[in-house]
């Protein structure tokens, strides 16, 4: 059994979460897994199986989570280029990795959180009102990163963009070096610009996937999504989801 539920954060935090949610895993003998693609997202997961809270970076390749017996799952998910601020370190550092959040916030708060969560019996929605008074805290703790504006622009301009603009477009729309814009996203971002914009345009396929035909004409597809052809596309596919456009539609249906 695997029930997943998102719900929209509260008022104060919109501008930095995408959503909070819950995730509650009921596996038997045999153990639960189910894949997770690249999102270009960050999120904090607390989860009651040994008092784990921890921070999920970029990923840049899908990975298989495995689940055993019962977890239960409060997380929060940021929007892209919103993570920084709140952790106090260059974001690259957690890419496709997993970092306890006693490294990230240290032991006290960190335990506060534990303690917070698991040691009464609430219900979700307790439970997802308490990690966001801790990220409230660190909010108003924590001063926004003088270079983040900068990132941020970039991130909505790709987005808007569903992926399809060349960095050198883009650095010069910003008025600055390919490489100060390559630096200054994987600090604030996680990854580099093509990368992040790579799976944006690759998201958007994918979120599209349900509309399309089980015959789908993939160079059509193509080119409705800025690839340059049929073949840039399965690339991406193979590199974020291991599979090709073909097998990954017939697996969400």
């Amino acid at each position: 059994m695997f029930v997943y539920q998102e719900t929209p954060p509260v008022v104060a935090l919109r501008p930095w979460l995408d959503c909070v949610w819950t995730c509650r895993v009921q596996a038997g003998a045999t153990p639960l897994a189910h894949q997770v693609l690249p999102d270009n997202c960050i999120d904090i997961l607390c989860q009651d199986q040994q008092d784990a809270s921890f921070a999920v970076g970029m990923m840049t390749a899908p990975i298989q989570v495995v689940s055993q017996g019962l977890v239960q799952t409060v997380a929060a998910r940021f929007k892209p280029g919103a993570a920084a601020r709140f952790f106090q370190l260059p974001l690259c550092e957690l890419n496709d990795g997993r970092t306890d959040l006693r490294q990230l916030w240290g032991r006290e708060l960190a335990a506060h959180l534990g303690d917070a969560l698991w040691t009464q019996p609430l219900s979700d929605a307790q439970r997802m009102h308490i990690l966001q008074d801790f990220l409230l805290l660190r909010l108003r703790k924590n001063p926004l990163p003088a270079a983040s504006g900068l990132a941020l622009h970039a991130v909505a301009l790709i987005d808007n963009a569903r992926g399809g603009l060349r960095i050198e477009q883009l650095a010069a729309q910003l008025n600055v070096s390919r490489q100060h814009l390559a630096l200054q996203f994987r600090q604030q971002v996680g990854i580099g610009p093509k990368l992040f914009a790579r799976i944006s345009r690759f998201r958007a396929v994918n979120n599209a996937l349900k509309t399309l035909p089980a015959q789908a004409d993939w160079a059509q597809v193509a080119l409705q999504y800025g690839y340059f052809d049929q073949s840039h596309l399965i690339h991406d596919f193979q590199d974020f989801a291991h599979a090709s456009p073909e097998a990954w539609l017939a697996q969400r249906r």
